[in-house]
């Protein structure tokens, strides 16, 4: 391994992958995480295609507590499966809240957790992130947020072309993180590399610097299971790639969703690979359908 990548907690990751990201860092273009006019990054759409992992305040404030209970193992690619509710879940707490029959339809069954980002609207770029946990009778209780977030410049879509600055609308997986500083106590894989580093400026003419302290992957278009660095686009690079959950940098972003500092270390303390974390993700509108 180069001396500029840094790999914590190694217990929990992978070898090869550890081998796959060095590969792909010495070219890295970080195609896809944060929003700006000067920067490549890019998003990708939602929906079944290949990629997707569905069976489908204070900006600053750093929380130091504890993540949530956690507990077994990734979900893999495939159509939707509609979650059950168990004996006393009512049918209000089947999905999670703000999510309509639909979109409800499309979260794992085995998915234990889900973040939920809500766009205000579907050309804007301000939304909110809350995370929910589901309980042994299947009902989702909220555990973090609702945070401020933000999305892409032009909002949302449900079928992603590179360059669009549009956020895709879907459900995904989950399952890797890393970033420019060291692992915040995330039983994710975690990938400690110096070229998750930024520069430049925003949307808004704000620094970017810090936008990729952490980062988490979104499963759209690249290889589950693999650095959030890694290059790999099953879809091609037309369909858009490299969408992360990343530090919030007081702006919108090319297709990425983005929050505070503080929260995204609380997400990541709360994520945990056994309980098959996704992300369900869009405009208010679509998620209520």
């Amino acid at each position: 391994m180069s001396a500029s990548s840094v790999r914590s907690r190694p217990s929990r990751t992978r070898t090869a992958r550890g081998l796959l990201a060095a590969a792909s860092c010495a070219a890295l273009l970080l195609t896809g995480c944060s929003g700006t006019a000067r920067h490549s990054a890019e998003g990708a759409t939602g929906g079944r295609t290949a990629g997707e992992r569905t069976v489908s305040g204070d900006d600053d404030a750093d929380d130091d507590a504890d993540a949530s209970p956690r507990a077994g193992a990734r979900g893999s690619a495939g159509p939707p499966v509609e979650g059950r509710p168990g004996p006393g879940a009512t049918a209000a707490a089947a999905v999670p809240p703000g999510l309509g029959p639909l979109t409800g339809a499309r979260v794992p069954a085995k998915a234990r957790q889900a973040l939920v980002v809500t766009g205000t609207g579907r050309d804007s770029s301000a939304s909110t992130a809350a995370l929910h946990q589901r309980d042994a009778h299947g009902a989702w209780r909220l555990v973090a947020g609702p945070w401020p977030a933000h999305n892409a410049l032009s909002g949302w879509t449900d079928d992603h072309r590179a360059g669009d600055l549009r956020t895709p609308v879907g459900v995904f997986g989950l399952g890797d993180a890393g970033g420019l500083l060291p692992d915040p106590g995330t039983k994710l894989p975690y990938d400690q590399d110096e070229q998750f580093g930024d520069s430049g400026t925003g949307y808004l003419d704000e620094s970017l610097e810090g936008s990729f302290d952490y980062v988490l992957a979104i499963d759209y278009n690249r290889v589950p299971g693999t650095s959030p660095l890694d290059k790999t686009r099953p879809l091609g690079l037309g369909k858009g790639s490299g969408i992360w959950l990343h530090v919030d940098h007081g702006g919108p972003t090319k297709g990425c969703v983005s929050l505070p500092r503080g929260r995204m270390r609380e997400l990541l303390r709360h994520l945990d690979p056994a309980l098959r974390p996704v992300v369900v993700m869009g405009d208010a509108g679509a998620l209520r359908k």
